[in-house]
């Protein structure tokens, strides 16, 4: 009878979902010791931390844009350019200047492939500008949200929540203010999606 209960108990254990014990804090993410307020508390927030200059995030573009075309109804998800180094400003205020105009989810394969297949030094403003002629912005219009009160507030913001999220480096994925995943805490760019799956979940019962 006690080897027949062992058994049901193992095959219990064997028989659940892999998500159920395959993530835990430490494992697969990480938990943010002070939450950080998201912008729709209806909804769970699931924001990218990024740099158009860095490779992983080059290489993550395209399972994150598989993820976002089936993401879920109650989720919201962002983008947040990190600033951790001297040449990450130009690419953080282009990033504000595309949203701004409503056209970055239009250019932003064609400028990570720009730099890191054309190898294009898009390093600049200049250079930057005349990227955006090709989505229909003149010079004078990309110049003036560049270095625009808008543009500039909105680093701030971003570089305040960052800080407050403990990232230290990209690409980074905040899940609800709560939880950072990367891919170290992932174990690769293609389980970070998994971890943020099983975190929407987890919050989903709450």
């Amino acid at each position: 009878m006690i080897k027949l209960f062992s058994a049901l108990i193992l095959s219990f254990f064997i028989s659940l979902p892999a998500t159920a014990a395959e993530y835990s804090d430490g494992n697969g993410y990480t938990t943010i010791k002070t939450p950080v307020r998201t912008s729709d508390p209806s909804k769970i927030e699931v924001t990218e931390i990024f740099w158009y200059g860095c490779p992983h995030c080059y290489k993550l573009e395209p399972i994150t844009r598989a993820w976002e075309e089936n993401m879920p109804s109650d989720v919201d998800f962002k983008f947040l350019p990190a600033v951790f180094g001297r040449g990450w400003l130009a690419h953080a205020k282009a990033f504000y200047v595309a949203d701004l105009l409503g056209i970055e989810h239009k250019l932003r394969a064609d400028l990570f492939n720009a730099i890191h297949v054309e190898r294009r030094n898009l390093n600049s403003e200049d250079a930057l500008a005349n990227f955006f002629v090709n989505y229909g912005v003149s010079e004078d219009e990309f110049r003036k949200q560049y270095d625009s009160f808008a543009v500039n507030s909105r680093l701030s913001q971003a570089d305040a929540k960052i800080r407050a999220y403990g990232a230290r480096g990209v690409p980074g994925l905040i899940v609800n203010g709560k939880y950072l995943v990367t891919a170290e805490t992932a174990n690769g760019n293609e389980n970070i999606y998994k971890v943020i799956d099983f975190l929407i979940e987890k919050e989903r019962q709450k």
